[in-house]
């Protein structure tokens, strides 16, 4: 599956210090410690829908470490997936009437334009769960061989992991039971579905059901992959166990990237004798509002990149006001929001256009502290807020420094994805 084109990034003088993001499992903010290649894997969209501003924040967090580790002079392998068969979506194509084929590569389309416009760095490898899907199917039968899986004897040619045989789950959400067991059957799980050993036991495999596309399964049966064996799949075909981070929405915790995370452990296990941990780190970004409200499909209040984008506004502005806010912290979307990051953002834009401003090196050694300190936006956002004031407010003082702008630019564009050469004015916001 094709990704999309990536920006260009400027090189900047010296290089970074070493990232520190806040890791799920351990609960606190660590050090991450890459080899020569960091290896990322970001779970994608199910495109059943055009990409959200909850979406949009979690790429552009993730971005940014894709971005700090090469600052830090660490080439970067970047693996994100594309849930291209799943329930939300065919859901959704029943309820239009459309097909589900021609729904989920719209919508992945629409998702490259928005990842384009935001300048996300594109992943190395941009991978379907339908293209996966002989993979995914070896991967149920070597459980299944192992005994490590079971199917239910109703029928249905559904699959199922025994978790009473990972002695790490729970590992990487850190949840009792019942917070578990809540969370299972509000995000896809079926915690009451007769025959299961174990209420939160997860599906690998659905047998065929009338009206669903299916595939050759596992011991012969028709059906489809569970959603957490796609991504375990895709990532260990592409950059193997013990990668350094697992990223996702804070709302992936559990179920998904628990999941995912003891069917790799089991699957490695089994086929090399090697008990090793599926990811380094998880870290999580967390979930975007609007206007006070939970921002959900469920509520109708959406907003979409590609909305906005057809408005008018400025991507960069996009940008700039959902990194205006720690990544981890729950936030809200507001028009004034949205205002401020423009005007923000041409105040910028005014001060690099300058031939010279008060020092730049300042500015970029702030940039590097406050990004790679667990993605500090809003530190890094106000050091070059109090650069562009100074520059602005110094006018033709002969102690300003030529080329500062431009280094200041570079940095901006480097380490917080926004591009500030001059662009066409976009239309006044409304009101």
């Amino acid at each position: 599956m094709l990704a999309w084109p990536a920006p260009l990034l400027p090189t900047l003088p010296g290089t970074g210090p070493a990232l520190k993001l806040h890791d799920t499992a351990r609960g606190e903010v660590v050090a991450t410690a890459p080899d020569r290649v960091a290896r990322m894997y970001v779970c994608g969209i199910t495109p059943y829908d055009a990409t959200h501003l909850g979406h949009a924040a979690t790429y552009l967090a993730f971005d940014l470490v894709n971005r700090l580790w090469r600052d830090a002079g660490h080439g970067v392998h970047y693996v994100q997936n594309v849930t291209d068969i799943d329930d939300p979506l065919l859901e959704r194509a029943e309820r239009d009437g459309e097909d589900w084929v021609v729904l989920g590569m719209r919508e992945t389309a629409l998702f490259r334009e928005d990842m384009t416009a935001l300048r996300v760095l594109p992943p190395d490898d941009y991978v379907g769960a339908v293209e996966s899907i002989p993979r995914i199917v070896a991967h149920v039968e070597t459980l299944l061989d192992e005994g490590l899986a079971y199917p239910l004897d109703d029928g249905t040619g559904d699959v199922y992991h025994d978790i009473a045989q990972a002695p790490g789950f729970g590992g990487e959400s850190g949840y009792d039971e019942a917070t578990m067991l809540t969370l299972s059957a509000e995000r896809g799980g079926d915690p009451d579905r007769p025959g299961k050993r174990n209420r939160l036991d997860p599906l690998l495999w659905r047998g065929q059901r009338p009206g669903e596309p299916s595939w050759p399964g596992p011991r012969g049966v028709a059906g489809r992959p569970g959603w957490h064996v796609e991504c375990t799949t895709i990532a260990l075909a592409t950059i193997g166990m013990g990668f350094d981070v697992q990223g996702g929405g804070s709302d992936l915790v559990f179920p998904h990237h628990e999941f995912s995370a003891v069917h790799a452990e089991a699957l490695t296990a089994a086929m090399t004798g090697v008990k090793q941990p599926f990811a380094k780190a998880y870290v999580h970004a967390a979930m975007i509002g609007l206007d006070g409200e939970k921002m959900s499909k469920s509520r109708g209040n959406l907003v979409f990149v590609s909305k906005l984008r057809g408005e008018g506004v400025d991507p960069m502005a996009i940008r700039l006001a959902l990194l205006s806010g720690h990544y981890r912290t729950d936030r809200a979307w507001t028009q004034d929001l949205l205002d401020r990051a423009r005007a923000r953002l041409a105040r910028w834009r005014r001060a690099v256009a300058l031939p010279a401003g008060v020092p730049a090196a300042p500015v970029l050694a702030a940039l590097r502290e406050r990004l790679t300190d667990d993605l500090d936006t809003p530190g890094a956002i106000a050091a070059v807020d109090a650069w562009a004031e100074r520059t602005l407010a110094a006018g033709d003082h002969p102690a300003l420094e030529e080329g500062a702008p431009a280094l200041v630019r570079d940095a901006v564009d480097a380490l917080l994805g926004i591009a500030l050469d001059p662009v066409a004015p976009e239309p006044a916001p409304a009101g």
